[in-house]
C-alpha cells in the first residue's frame, strides 16, 4: 500500500534537524526498497518538511513509518499529514526523465472537499515527479490530490489542480531527498 507522508517542521528546528540527519537517514536506508519519493520543503534555504511516498504493508505501518522517524521523536516536525496514495504515473522520483536537479520543484497538496477531482494524469506528464489521489485508509474514499513536479513557479505548480475543487492548496518549494552522492 502506498501511503504520503508529509512531516511540517515546527518552527526554530532546524539545528535539531541538521543534527538528527545521519539517524534520520539510517532511518530511510529501512524503508528504501518501497520509497516512490522523497525531500524538504524550504522556504528560502530553511528546511520547513519532509515528504516521503513509501510502499509498506498496511495503514499500521505506515503509522510506524511516521511516528518512529528520527526528527519526529525528537521534536522537529509539528505536524504530520498521512494518507494513503495512489502512484499513478507507476514510477519513482529516480525515473523522472528530468533527471535530479534543474527547475523550480514543488510539493503541491491539494486538500479535497467533496467530489474527487484531478483522477487523470494531467495532459502534460513529462513534468511531473509524482502525481496521485490522497485515500482514506480504505484506499477508496477521496481526500485531496499530491504531486511534486518541475513548474516555472508557485503559481504554475497550484496550476496542476482544479482550484474549485479543494478546501486548500498548499504549494512547497521541494528538492530531491536522499544521501548526498
Amino acid at each position: 500500500m502506498e501511503f504520503l507522508c508529509y512531516h511540517s517542521d515546527r518552527p526554530g528546528s532546524a539545528a535539531l534537524r541538521d543534527e538528527l540527519l545521519p539517524e534520520h537517514w539510517s532511518y530511510m536506508d529501512r524503508y528504501a526498497a518501497g520509497m516512490i519519493a522523497r525531500g524538504p520543503t524550504f522556504v528560502g534555504d530553511t528546511p520547513t518538511g519532509s515528504v516521503h511516498i513509501v510502499d509498506v504493508p498496511d495503514p499500521a505501518a505506515a503509522r510506524t513509518f511516521a511516528f518512529e522517524e528520527p526528527n519526529y521523536q525528537a521534536g522537529v516536525y509539528r505536524d504530520v499529514l498521512l494518507r494513503r496514495w495512489h502512484n499513478m504515473l507507476g514510477r519513482t522520483m529516480w525515473d523522472f526523465p528530468g533527471g535530479r536537479t534543474g527547475g523550480n520543484r514543488y510539493l503541491v497538496l491539494g486538500l479535497g472537499a467533496g467530489q474527487a477531482a484531478d483522477l487523470a494524469v494531467p495532459p502534460d506528464p513529462d513534468e511531473l515527479i509524482a502525481y496521485g489521489p490522497l485515500l482514506a485508509d480504505d484506499g477508496v474514499t477521496w481526500l485531496g490530490t499530491a504531486a511534486l513536479l518541475r513548474a516555472p513557479n508557485p503559481d504554475a505548480a497550484r496550476a496542476i489542480l482544479t482550484a474549485d475543487r479543494y478546501a486548500d492548496i498548499e504549494v512547497h518549494n521541494w528538492q530531491f531527498g536522499g544521501r548526498p552522492s
